[in-house]
């Protein structure tokens, strides 16, 4: 686990049509829910911190890629989804023993263009990124603060 001085930068992964870049820049705020991945459970739970920063990726999306930028906003809550009828139903989890949590995310930036997933995978300097590496499909993963922060540039229209 990081020390609370080391930066903490993250990759949070949505489909335009379920909960895209639109819809957060409009509430403003959202629970991060209906996660359920043991992994990625973990990093919500365990590991964000306020104040860590988020690319916001848009996945199954042409084309898919970050479009825009986040922040953690709230430490690990209970995942209410796992205890109501349908696709996020958890039959194991229980009120006194939830098994789900997510993290609040707060809105920040939208980039005019989305830095593409072929982009970032031509890009040198983002070698070892983790979305680019094959079979790769978290929904929430680190990112090194230096890959944050040159797609942010990318995205804002700088570090060509």
């Amino acid at each position: 686990m990081a020390s609370k001085s080391t930066r903490q930068c993250w990759l949070m992964k949505s489909e335009p049509d379920v909960y895209g870049i639109d819809a957060l820049e409009r509430d403003g705020e959202t629970l991060w829910d209906k996660v359920r991945n043991y992994q990625a459970r973990n990093f919500m739970r365990d590991t964000m911190r306020v104040g860590d920063d988020v690319l916001y990726y848009h996945s199954n999306a042409e084309p898919s890629g970050v479009v825009g930028l986040a922040r953690v906003a709230s430490g690990p809550e209970v995942d209410p989804t796992q205890f109501e009828k349908g696709e996020y139903f958890d039959p194991l989890a229980s009120r006194a023993e939830p098994r789900w949590f997510g993290v609040r995310v707060r809105f920040v930036e939208r980039f005019r263009q989305p830095v593409t997933l072929a982009q970032l995978k031509a890009d040198k300097a983002l070698k070892g990124l983790l979305v680019i590496q094959r079979g790769q499909r978290l929904s929430v993963q680190p990112v090194e603060p230096k890959h944050f922060d040159r797609i942010a540039a990318l995205g804002r229209g700088g570090g060509k």
